[in-house]
C-alpha cells in the first residue's frame, strides 16, 4: 500500500508528509505536486529542499496550462463557487496520474488539511472514490510553535509567501476565490504579477465576450458588485477596516467536479 501525497508546496502538505513519515517508517510515501505554471518561484525551492529533507519521491506533473488558458478554453472565468483551475489543473491531472500508476487502486491519498479546518478532510471524502486521510486533523495537534520547530529539524526556511503575508503558498499569491485584500496584497508586494493576471483578464474578456464576468467582489453602493482587477487597481485599492480581512478562501481538490 502506497501512501500518495498531495504536495501543494504549502506547509501543511509538508507536515503531513513529515507526520505520516514518523508514524509509518516504514511505508512508501510518494508526493505528487500538480503545476498551475503560475506558482511562486520560491515555491519550487521549497517543493525541492522540503522532499529532499524528508528523503521522499518528487513526482511534478501539469496540465499544461495556466488557469487564464483554461478559462479562454472554457469560456467562463473562474470564482469562488466554480474554479475549473481546482478541479481541472489539479484534481483531473493528480486522478489521472492515480489511475495510469495505480490500475489497482493500492493506495491511499494524504492531503495537508489541518484540525482546524476538518470540515474540508469530509468535503474532499464525498467527493473523490479514493481513501484520504489527513494526517493534521488527528491528535497530536501541529500549531505555530510545531511548524517552526519541525522547519529547523530538518534546516527548511518557509516559502516567502507566507512571510509576505499571504495565507496559502499557491498560485502565487492569485486565486479566484480570495478577495480584497489577498488581492491588493498582490498588487503591493508583486505589482508585476498582478499586471500579468489584470492582463490576461482584460485579453479574455475582450477575446472570448462570454467570459466576461469577473471573480473579484466589492460591495458598492451598499450592494455587491462584480469588478475586474483594472477597476480595483484604478478605483478601490486602500481598503477599509472591514475589507483588510477579506482573504476568503481556498478550496483546491476538495471541491465538486463541474
Amino acid at each position: 500500500m502506497d501512501y500518495i501525497v498531495s504536495y501543494s508546496g504549502g506547509l501543511g502538505s509538508f507536515l503531513a508528509a513529515h507526520k505520516l513519515k514518523q508514524e509509518k517508517p516504514n511505508a512508501r510515501v510518494r508526493l505528487v505536486f500538480c503545476d498551475t505554471l503560475i506558482e511562486d518561484e520560491d515555491l519550487y525551492r521549497f517543493l525541492d529542499e522540503s522532499a529532499k529533507a524528508l528523503d521522499l519521491e518528487l513526482i511534478k506533473i501539469a496540465d499544461g496550462r495556466t488557469p487564464w488558458e483554461l478559462f479562454n478554453d472554457m469560456g467562463f472565468q473562474g470564482n469562488s463557487r466554480i474554479a475549473p483551475c481546482s478541479s481541472q489543473l489539479k484534481r483531473k491531472v493528480f486522478n489521472s496520474w492515480l489511475a495510469d500508476n495505480y490500475p489497482d487502486r493500492d493506495f491511499i491519498v494524504v492531503m495537508g488539511i489541518g484540525h482546524e479546518e476538518a470540515e474540508r478532510l469530509e468535503r474532499a471524502r464525498k467527493n473523490n472514490k479514493y481513501e484520504i486521510i489527513a494526517p493534521l486533523c488527528e491528535k497530536p495537534y501541529y500549531f505555530k510553535e510545531d511548524q517552526e520547530k519541525i522547519l529547523k529539524q530538518y534546516s527548511l526556511k518557509k516559502p516567502r509567501l507566507y512571510d509576505l503575508g499571504f495565507p496559502h503558498n499557491n498560485c502565487g499569491g492569485f486565486c479566484v476565490r480570495t478577495g480584497l485584500a489577498q488581492f491588493e496584497l498582490l498588487y503591493k508586494t508583486f505589482p508585476e504579477r498582478f499586471k500579468f493576471h489584470e492582463e490576461q483578464q482584460e485579453k479574455l474578456i475582450r477575446e472570448v465576450p462570454k467570459a466576461n464576468k469577473p471573480f473579484l467582489r466589492k460591495r458598492i453602493n451598499n450592494q455587491l458588485q462584480y469588478i475586474t482587477l483594472k477597476e480595483f487597481r484604478i478605483k478601490y485599492l486602500n481598503l477599509s477596516q472591514l475589507e483588510l480581512f477579506d482573504f476568503g478562501g481556498c478550496g483546491c481538490f476538495v471541491d465538486d467536479e463541474i
